[in-house]
C-alpha cells in the first residue's frame, strides 16, 4: 500500500528556536550588553596608551608634514582626539565580538544547512574589514598625504589640526572597511536569488564607473584618492563573482544532496 505523504527533508524536520517577542528582547539586550563590555573593556586597556597610539595613527602624515608636527586649534582637542581616537581603535579590535554576537542572535533562526554557508562568510566579512583597515593605512595613507603635501603651494604651510585630521581617518579608514566588504555583498546577492553570476558579470562596466562614483563622495575630492578606492572596489567585485561561483556550487550540491531519495 503506497502512502502520498511526501518524505520530509532535513530542513522540514530540524526544529528551529522559536521565542516570544519579549524573550527576543531579553536576548537582544544580553547581546548589546556583551558588545559594550567588550568595547569598553578594550577601550579601558588601551586608555593608558592614548597618546602613543595617537603617534602611530597620524604617522603617515606626520612623516610628510614640513616640521613633522601637527596643531591644535582647540582648547581641548589635544586632549580629546587621542580619546576619541582610543575608542574608535577599541571598536575596531572588538569587531570580530561584535559580528559573534549579531551571528549568536541571528543563529537560531537559521537551518543547520544555512549555518555552514553564513559562518565562513562571517569569518571572511571580518578578515576583510581588517583588510580594507590595514590597506587605508599602510597604502592609501603615505599616498594620500604625500600627494597633498607635495601640491601644495610653495607659500602655504601645510599645519593639519588634530580634531581634522581624526575626522578624515575614520572617515577614510570606515570606507575602505566598508569597500572591502564588496565579495561578501556579493555572494549574498548571488546566494539569495536576487541576482545571477550572468547579470553580475554583464554588469561589470556600470560597477567599474559606480566604484568612481562612491570614491568621490568617500574620498577627498581629488582623483587620486577616488581611484585609490574604485580600483580595489571593482578588484573585489571581481573577487566576489569567483566567490560566488564556488559557494553557489556547494550549495547546489547540498541541495542535491538533500533532495536525493534515500536507498531503499
Amino acid at each position: 500500500m503506497s502512502s502520498d505523504k511526501t518524505p520530509e527533508t532535513p530542513e522540514d524536520e530540524e526544529q528551529l528556536a522559536e521565542g516570544t517577542l519579549l524573550s527576543h528582547l531579553v536576548e537582544l539586550r544580553s547581546r548589546l550588553v556583551k558588545v559594550a563590555a567588550a568595547v569598553i573593556g578594550v577601550f579601558v586597556c588601551l586608555l593608558p596608551f592614548a597618546r602613543k597610539i595617537y603617534e602611530i595613527v597620524s604617522a603617515p602624515l606626520v612623516a610628510v608634514l614640513p616640521g613633522g608636527k601637527m596643531i591644535a586649534t582647540e582648547v581641548a582637542s589635544s586632549l580629546l582626539a587621542p580619546f576619541k581616537l582610543t575608542f574608535f581603535v577599541a571598536l575596531f579590535i572588538a569587531m570580530p565580538v561584535v559580528l559573534y554576537q549579531v551571528w549568536a542572535f541571528v543563529a537560531p533562526g537559521l537551518y543547520r544547512k544555512e549555518k555552514r554557508f553564513a559562518f565562513p562568510m562571517l569569518f571572511s566579512s571580518i578578515a576583510l574589514f581588517y583588510a580594507g583597515v590595514a590597506f587605508a593605512y599602510f597604502v592609501v595613507f603615505p599616498l594620500i598625504f604625500g600627494f597633498l603635501v607635495a601640491i601644495a603651494p610653495a607659500d602655504v604651510e601645510v599645519m593639519t589640526d588634530i580634531s581634522s585630521y581624526l575626522s578624515f581617518i575614520t572617515m577614510i579608514v570606515f570606507a575602505f572597511g566598508l569597500a572591502f566588504e564588496v565579495p561578501i555583498a556579493t555572494v549574498l546577492l548571488v546566494w539569495t536569488g536576487l541576482v545571477s553570476q550572468q547579470s553580475l558579470g554583464k554588469a561589470r562596466p556600470y560597477v567599474f564607473l559606480m566604484a568612481f562614483v562612491i570614491g568621490m563622495f568617500l574620498t577627498p575630492p581629488d582623483i587620486f584618492s577616488q581611484t585609490l578606492l574604485a580600483i580595489p572596489v571593482y578588484l573585489l567585485y571581481e573577487l566576489g563573482i569567483v566567490m560566488s561561483r564556488i559557494l553557489v556550487a556547494k550549495k547546489r550540491d547540498a541541495d542535491d544532496e538533500v533532495s536525493a531519495p534515500a536507498d531503499p
